[in-house]
C-alpha cells in the first residue's frame, strides 16, 4: 500500500458529492486530476470503490468502510498541526457550519473578522436546504447550525443574530397602486412556495394560517434564487426574506408589495447541541460573535431599516 494523503482527501470529497465533478470543483482541482487521484488510489486495491452505472457514481460498500477509515486518518492529520499551533499559543483548528441557502447573505459578515484574526482556523460551511442542515446538526458533525426557524425535535442552544423579515415581492415592473393591499389579495395572485420544510415556507403558511386567507397556489421551487429568478421573469409572486432580495429591490428588477400583517418577522439565529461540548475553536467564535453582534450589524445590515 503507498496510497497519499492527497488521495485520501480526494476519495472523501468524491464520496460526499457523489460525482468526480462537483469533487473537483470543491476542492479547486481539474476532473482530470481528480480522475486520476481516485484511478491511483483504486488501483490499490483489488475491490471496487466504486461503481459507475450510467453517468453515476455509486460508492461500494467497501469504499464506504475506507472511507471512514480516511476520515479517521485525516482527522488525526489535522490534530497533529492543531496542536502544534496550540503550544505555540495560535489559535488553530475546524470550524465546521451548515446554513440554509438564505443565510449565505448573512454568515460571512459574521465570519470575516474572525477568519482576519485567526488564520489558522480552517472553516467548513455546508450551504444546503434547512432539513440537511437539521440531519448535520442531529449526527453532531457540525459546531454551529444557522436557521431561522428552530427544529422541533432537537434540543438545541441559541445565540440570536439579527431579524429576518419577509414581504410579499413582485416583478419590478408591474403596477400596485394601493397602500396597503388588503390580505384578500393572496387568492388573487399567483403564489410561489419554497419547498416543504424550508424556514422561509414555514414561516409563510404560519402567516396566511393565522391570517385565515385563502391563497393561491401556482408552483414549487427548491431555492430562493429559482425563486427570484421567477419572480422577475412574471411567473408569480411570492413572500420571500428581505435579506435575500436587495441588490433587486435597488435595481427595480423587483418590488415590495404593501400588504396588511407584513412583513412577517422572524430571526435568524446560530443553535448547537444543548449540552454539547464546544471546541476551543467553536467557544472563541461564539464569543468573538457575541461581543461584536452590534457592530457588525450596525456596519453590513444598516441597510434593512430603510426599506
Amino acid at each position: 500500500m503507498n496510497y497519499t494523503f492527497h488521495q485520501l482527501q480526494v476519495f472523501l470529497k468524491i464520496v460526499e458529492t457523489k460525482s468526480i465533478t462537483k469533487a473537483a470543483v470543491e476542492l479547486f482541482l481539474t476532473q482530470p486530476a481528480v480522475s486520476i487521484q481516485f484511478k491511483n488510489l483504486q488501483n490499490q486495491f483489488d475491490i471496487p470503490l466504486a461503481e459507475v452505472i450510467g453517468k453515476q457514481i455509486h460508492i461500494t460498500d467497501f469504499g464506504y468502510e475506507i472511507a471512514g477509515m480516511a476520515e479517521r486518518i485525516i482527522n488525526e492529520v489535522y490534530a497533529i498541526n492543531y496542536k502544534t499551533l496550540t503550544y505555540k499559543g495560535i489559535l488553530s483548528g475546524r470550524l465546521k457550519l451548515a446554513i440554509v441557502s438564505t443565510g449565505k447573505y448573512i454568515m460571512p459578515y459574521f465570519l470575516t473578522e474572525f477568519l482576519k484574526k485567526h488564520p489558522n482556523i480552517e472553516l467548513t460551511m455546508d450551504v444546503t436546504n434547512r432539513s440537511k442542515v437539521l440531519e448535520s446538526l442531529e449526527k453532531n458533525e457540525i459546531d454551529f447550525a444557522l436557521v431561522s426557524v428552530l427544529p422541533a425535535k432537537i434540543e438545541v442552544e441559541e445565540e440570536i443574530l439579527m431579524e429576518n423579515r419577509l414581504y410579499l415581492i413582485g416583478n419590478g415592473q408591474e403596477k400596485f397602486t394601493k397602500v396597503p393591499y388588503d390580505r384578500s389579495i393572496f387568492g388573487k395572485i399567483p403564489l410561489i412556495y419554497r419547498e416543504q420544510g424550508s424556514g422561509t415556507r414555514v414561516v409563510m403558511e404560519n402567516f396566511f394560517e393565522t391570517s385565515k386567507v385563502q391563497v393561491r397556489k401556482k408552483m414549487e421551487l427548491t431555492s430562493n434564487e429559482a425563486i427570484k429568478q421567477a419572480v422577475m421573469a412574471g411567473l408569480g409572486y411570492s413572500v420571500m426574506p428581505l435579506i435575500g432580495v436587495h441588490t433587486e429591490l435597488l435595481t427595480n428588477q423587483l418590488q415590495i408589495i404593501s400588504v396588511s400583517g407584513l412583513p412577517v418577522k422572524s430571526v435568524w439565529r446560530l443553535i448547537w447541541l444543548k449540552d454539547k461540548k464546544l471546541s476551543p475553536v467553536a467557544q472563541s467564535f461564539l464569543g468573538e460573535i457575541r461581543q461584536n453582534k452590534l457592530e457588525i450589524l450596525a456596519k453590513n445590515f444598516g441597510w434593512l431599516d430603510s426599506f
